[in-house]
């Protein structure tokens, strides 16, 4: 069965989200962890068929799955030989660097801001660094602990490092809406100049697109001027993005709220030499160009960034959607996929990718030897899986499990145990109302205990990063405990798909 939760409507789309973010960062920063998870064997109603990965064509060192980070409201950039990531975590600005897409989620975060002044240091979201000049200039919204005071700031390096150190700038702040609610920062550069696009108050919606004239990447020099997007339902148009190619530059945003499945992305374009701030010079794509995908089990996706691959040759789309069409702001991970451009000059962003999908890494990225091992014992890579006790298994979960299917069982004492060869691995599954504790153990050592419950129900979660290993082989012992809190109804432990890092 699946329940019916009461659910608070908070106006703001990302509030509920970012407590979620916050707590699941700490759990993978803090292992042995104890995370709020879960499926459960009583809950498991058979979703509509659809398409689901097949085995991995390429080799294993040379493709990746998703999800990247298991945060919302993704940025990314390559420069210098790696991969630079943020993620909205709530308290503070984290950064994951890697020389490899297949290795973020894997990757330690560093810290790179926290601030002291209670007016701009709680739900901080959506940090974004651009270069200019030898110096990162980091923007980010935040707020003191009222949602609608959330204003945006911007960081500025004390070196050319996209990991800072960072000092604070300043506060950006258009001089026709110097108390007004602003979020999402992004920069527009346009003929040579800068200005400072962003979601906030004006004629339009309460989250509207804007542009504010810039005379450096940390000065706004006049008000700013709202753009009336089309966006397919009231609510918001929020995180705005650019690209430049043929001649025009192309604006991205999402629209609708961002605990909706039907969360999306909408697109207007700028001729190369037009005035970005004279409105009637945008013209309108009808129509979402990027948005949900139910076949794949894809909800929600949106607050995007684009990123180019390490040579340069092909243009990769980053953006934060979830497995679960129901109501929430939690489980919104970050994923990543190529797309390509029309005859006519515009993108073409394609559909959503199922979760988990095995895609082909960005030409030029390295790899590491990643692999998956499913729960039905198949794997791309040494190793397997093997079960102590009478698990369930089968098909039902389809679009929530990697291939479409899991094990799944109550029973206190029954085992799972990974045989992998790597440094690191991931637990990947469901999340359920019926969902109770296990405990892990790496190499016969002592018992982590995570919680599997989770609601709504949601797929293929991150439940478990292990600490980092000596390369070689390792065994991980999932053991169901045959307990569970409070809020879950029953004891289940899903098993679901494991990632490998070489």
């Amino acid at each position: 069965m699946h329940p019916t939760e009461p659910r608070t409507v908070f106006r703001h789309a990302r509030l509920t989200a970012v407590i979620a973010a916050a707590l699941l960062g700490l759990l993978l920063a803090a292992l042995p962890a104890t995370a709020s998870t879960a499926p459960a064997a009583a809950s498991r109603h058979p979703a509509p068929a659809v398409a689901q990965p097949g085995p991995a064509a390429a080799a294993a060192g040379t493709t990746f799955r998703n999800p990247l980070n298991t945060g919302p409201d993704p940025f990314m950039t390559h420069w210098n030989g790696n991969y630079y990531l943020t993620s909205t975590q709530g308290d503070r600005v984290a950064m994951w660097r890697s020389p490899s897409l297949s290795t973020l989620l894997a990757t330690d975060p560093v810290t790179v801001w926290t601030d002291g002044d209670s007016s701009r240091n709680q739900h901080i979201w959506a940090p974004e660094f651009y270069r200019f000049g030898s110096h990162w200039y980091l923007y980010y919204t935040a707020d003191d602990g009222v949602d609608d005071h959330h204003r945006i700031y911007v960081l500025e390096s004390d070196r050319d490092d996209p990991t800072g150190p960072y000092h604070f700038k300043a506060k950006l702040v258009p001089p026709n809406h110097a108390n007004d609610f602003a979020i999402d920062a992004s920069i527009l550069q346009q003929n040579g100049k800068l200005y400072l696009a962003y979601s906030g108050i004006n004629q339009y919606q309460h989250n509207g697109l804007n542009l504010a004239p810039m005379s450096n990447p940390y000065t706004v020099t006049g008000n700013a001027v709202a753009i009336d997007a089309a966006g397919g339902c009231p609510e918001v148009r929020e995180g705005p993005e650019f690209l430049y190619r043929n001649g025009r530059t192309w604006l991205t945003y999402s629209t609708c709220d961002t605990g909706k499945p039907d969360y999306q992305l909408w697109m207007m374009s700028l001729p190369a030499a037009a005035d970005p701030l004279v409105p009637a010079n945008w013209t309108q794509h009808q129509g979402a160009v990027f948005s949900r995908a139910d076949d794949h089990g894809v909800f929600g996706p949106g607050h995007h960034a684009f990123f180019r691959s390490p040579d340069g040759s092909e243009d990769w789309i980053l953006y934060h959607a979830k497995t679960t069409s129901a109501y929430t702001y939690g489980n919104r991970t970050t994923r990543a996929q190529k797309f390509t451009w029309r005859a006519d000059g515009s993108p073409d962003f394609g559909r959503p990718l199922a979760l988990g999908a095995t895609q082909d890494l960005p030409s030029g990225d390295p790899g590491s030897g990643n692999y998956w091992i499913n729960d039905d014992g198949r794997s791309s890579g040494p190793g397997g899986i093997s079960y102590g006790g009478t698990w369930n298994s089968g098909t039902g979960c389809r679009t929530q499990c990697f291939w479409g299917d899991d094990h799944w069982i109550d029973q206190a004492g029954a085992s799972a145990t990974f045989s992998f060869t790597g440094t690191r691995i991931a637990l990947l599954s469901v999340r359920d109302v019926g969902n109770g504790y296990a405990a892990l153990s790496m190499d016969g050592g002592p018992e982590a205990r995570v919680d599997f419950y989770g609601s709504p129900r949601t797929g293929e979660t991150v439940q478990y990063l292990s600490p980092r290993l000596t390369a070689g082989p390792h065994t991980l012992r999932v053991r169901v405990t045959g307990e569970h809190d409070g809020q879950s109804q029953a004891s289940f432990v899903s098993i679901d798909r494991a990632e490998v890092y070489g």
